[in-house]
């Protein structure tokens, strides 16, 4: 059963033909009893009606992120399904049992439930429904599966191929581990030698940052000319700037980044959603997103893993990285490693240590703690805020640290030419 108090946010489209109009309108009181946030798209009586329409209805409330999932009520459940299933990112199960419910999201990330009247009754459509809206796809090789599957919604029949030349998410963790694993050689307290992580590779590590409100038009071209001049990973700025890095940055590899929830992460989980899928469809291809740390201090982690879902789900409909950001300043150590946990539990890709607006940014301590708990699941993890040499990125990476954010990155790739060539 699910608690009133940490489920009222999330939103639930429900629908029903003549045949499931009265489970819909027992089960729509149990929903909102719980706390659930329903609207009802009918029908509103036993008249007959057409049910691909409705289940159409609540599968495009899904689709466009109006609602978190979707439940549609018919006499079996099957028609219902396939319908929804034609809505674009949409995934509908016909489920029968709580197995079949924990299976559809555990395993295939289901965003639209189908129950059949003639083959459940209210009690097990209530016990159906509670795990449904409470079990979360977060295992790596379901929500690989599951990427497939979106794959081929979009058109493409090889869900191996490869989608481009630019550096994976893995590759660039590759090259991080082999950056540490270069500078443990060099021996205990030693400096690092200077050619102990090349140039390029240093590049390839950072999201080139300009976050500052006075930012103008001239700033974020030059900040772009300055990631294809010198091959930084992404360009980081402020959504309204996405359209205009991505038209700076077209034929290149260098990746546009915007941050959602910034930098305060107060926004309602709605809002940063909504925020995230305008920054994608503008061009951005990674997102990093603000939790809300005011309910992560105060222990609502289902607010917190919801808030994080929210994001995550678009990014993953776009094929875009999403990363986490704690701000840990704010943080002690537990709610640091709880905030890791719910960001491994909603899928993200990485954790950000700071939004650096804050009283400090990345420490060499907090990120070691962050890679340490997000090991398990192979997050990466990004360093940021007061990142300003190369001696504090090499610092980073041996902690742990598998993408740095940074404004000062030509300072930092300079000074690792010159450790390179030998000069001082």
């Amino acid at each position: 059963m699910a608690s009133t108090s940490t489920t009222r946010s999330l939103q639930i489209a429900l629908g029903a033909d003549h045949g499931g109009f009265e489970l819909k309108e027992k089960l729509k009181g149990y929903l909102r009893d719980e706390g659930y946030a329903v609207r009802d798209l009918g029908t509103n009586s036993k008249e007959p009606v057409d049910y691909p329409k409705i289940a159409q209805a609540v599968a495009e409330l899904v689709s466009r992120g109006t609602v978190r999932y979707g439940i549609m009520v018919d006499g079996a459940g099957i028609g219902s399904a396939m319908t929804a299933n034609k809505v674009k990112g949409v995934l509908a199960a016909a489920c029968y049992n709580e197995t079949l419910a924990r299976n559809a999201r555990e395993h295939n990330d289901a965003n639209v439930l189908t129950l059949g009247s003639g083959q459940v009754d209210l009690e097990t459509a209530k016990r159906i429904t509670d795990v449904f809206l409470t079990t979360e796809c977060t295992v790596d090789r379901h929500r690989a599966r599951v990427k497939m599957i979106r794959e081929l919604e979009k058109g493409r029949r090889d869900v191996n191929a490869p989608t481009g030349k630019d550096l994976s998410a893995d590759e660039i963790a590759r090259i991080a581990e082999r950056v540490r694993e270069l500078l443990t050689n060099q021996g205990s307290g030693a400096a690092p030698a200077p050619a102990a992580i090349p140039p390029d590779q240093v590049a390839k590590l950072i999201d080139h940052t300009v976050l500052k409100p006075e930012a103008t038009a001239a700033d974020i071209e030059k900040l772009c000319e300055e990631a294809k001049k010198f091959g930084f990973y992404s360009v980081c700025v402020n959504p309204v700037w996405v359209p205009k890095a991505r038209a700076l940055l077209r034929g290149t590899s260098v990746k546009v980044c915007a941050v959602v929830g910034f930098p305060l992460g107060a926004q309602s989980p709605d809002i940063k959603t909504l925020e995230a899928r305008r920054a994608l469809r503008e061009g951005a291809q990674e997102i990093d997103m603000v939790i809300n740390i005011g309910a992560l201090k105060s222990k609502d982690d289902l607010s917190v893993a919801r808030d994080i879902r929210g994001v995550v789900e678009v990014c993953d409909e776009s094929h875009a990285a999403s990363k986490v950001i704690l701000e840990t300043a704010l943080l002690n150590d537990e709610e640091k490693v709880r905030g890791c946990q719910l960001a491994m539990k909603a899928g993200a890709d990485f954790v950000k240590t700071s939004t650096g607006f804050s009283k400090s940014g990345a420490t060499v301590e907090d990120v070691a703690l962050m890679a340490r708990t997000v090991a398990p699941r192979k997050l990466g993890v990004k360093a940021a805020g007061g990142v300003r040499t190369y001696d504090d990125l090499v610092k980073m990476v041996q902690a742990g640290a598998t993408r740095i954010g940074s404004s000062n990155s030509v300072k930092i790739v300079e000074e690792a030419r010159q450790k390179a060539s030998g000069k001082r």
